[in-house]
Formats: C-alpha cells, structure tokens, sequence
C-alpha cells in the first residue's frame, strides 16, 4: 500500500465511558472483547476515503488517539497528557450516557486539550456552569459520542438524549450516540456512519484543503504508514 496523508484525532473522556471499545470498533469493525484500562495513551489507525463516491475521493489514515482517563493528581497528571495534544487536527468526546457527570466533564476535557483550561483541577466538574462563549470561536472540528445506549430503559432515553443534544449544541458539533458491543450502530449507510465521515471529511479539509479546494502541504515531520492496513501504537 502507498505512503498517506494522516490526520490526528484525539479520543477524550473519562476513565470507563468506553473510548478504547469505540476506538476498536471504528478501527477494526468489530466488538473489543476484554477492554482494559488505558494507561498513558494508545494510537490506532483508521482508514478513510475522503468525499467518497466524488471525483475528489482520497484515501487518508485517521490517527485514533486514545488517551488515558484516569484523575490521579490534577496537575500531574495534566502535564503527563499535555504530551498527547501537540499538533491536533479533531476530538471526539467520548461520554458514558449513564453517567451525567462523564457528560458535564468534556466541557473541561475539551479546554484542557486547547489549553484553554489554566486552573490545576483535573478533570473534575463541581457544578456544571461553563462559559459557552468559550467553545464559540473553536476551530478545531469536535464530535461528540454517547456510549452504552443500550443500557438506558425506554423510559428514559428520551429524556437523556434530549440532555445530551444540548451539550453537541454547547460544542456546536455533531452527535451520534451508540452501543459499543453493536457493530450495526456504525454500519454502512446508517445515519451514524454518515455522520461519522462527514466529521472525519472536516478533519481532513481543515489540515490539508484550503477554501478553494487546493491542497496544502504536509507538515514536515509527517509519519508515513505502509504496508498494513491499521496498526497500534501504545505510549505509557
């Protein structure tokens, strides 16, 4: 296989909302049997066909990286991960839809990532009140994912999904909630796959397309991939 272009994408949330499960599920199409915690930072690869279908169409690799949740001591902790937020092109939030806390705490995962947070205080929301002014001039393209949609009861999906429509809103970002042991969330054609290109589509054009459709050159220190179609890498 030839050399391809690559994007970086950060996949944030805490520690149990299922962010390994759904990075191996879009990396690998399939069901990750025994997920374990994440300890430091795990890379994974996805293929990806730019404006498939088009005249346009490319073929880029998709960087997943997943990092490690865990709390531990804020500020610590914080610097060991300010490592994994270089030279970003895309986050996905990953929050677990039983768990409000898990939701209201992407808003600090999000601003710690763009070092737009400079308070030590981990990832930790103790009320819930952000400025949304300060996720309005966000360029970079963010995706919010709800997991464990299958162990909400009927009776109260409604009333989760309508909370957490609210906060794609606050990020002004796409939402696509799921069941990381279904693979058919994400299958062909379905309303979350095409969310899913689209927002990796907008990843690829903010780094490498200007608004006139030309491309851009690529970074310097760019990493070429050959051979396989997705590999892992694992920085602990």
């Amino acid at each position: 296989m030839a050399s391809l272009d690559r994007v970086k994408v950060l996949v944030l949330g805490d520690s149990g909302v299922g962010k390994s499960s759904l990075v191996h599920l879009l990396c690998n199409n399939q069901v990750l049997g025994k997920p374990s915690w994440t300890v430091g930072c795990s890379v994974d690869v996805r293929v990806h066909d730019y404006r498939e279908g088009t005249p346009e169409e490319k073929t880029f690799y998709i960087e997943l990286w997943d990092v490690g949740g865990s709390l531990g001591s804020a500020s610590s902790v914080k610097s060991a991960r300010a490592v994994f937020y270089n030279y970003l092109n895309g986050i996905i939030l990953v929050h677990d839809l039983t768990n409000k806390k898990s939701s209201q705490n992407l808003y600090r995962w999000s601003l710690e990532a763009l070092n737009k947070d400079s308070t030590p205080t981990g990832v930790i929301v103790t009320n819930g009140d952000y400025d949304r002014e300060q996720f309005a001039d966000i360029q970079i393209p963010l995706l919010i994912i709800g997991t464990k949609l299958d162990q909400i009861s009927e009776n109260k999906r409604s009333e989760v999904l309508n909370r957490t429509a609210f906060l794609a809103e606050d990020f002004n970002a796409e939402e696509i909630n799921l069941d990381c042991t279904c693979p058919r969330h994400l299958g062909a054609g379905s309303s979350n796959a095409v969310k899913l290109s689209r927002f990796f589509d907008k990843v690829i054009e903010k780094r490498y397309f200007s608004r006139d459709g030309n491309q851009i050159p690529g970074f310097a220190d760019r990493k070429r991939f050959g051979g396989n179609t997705f590999k892992s890498f694992h920085y602990d």
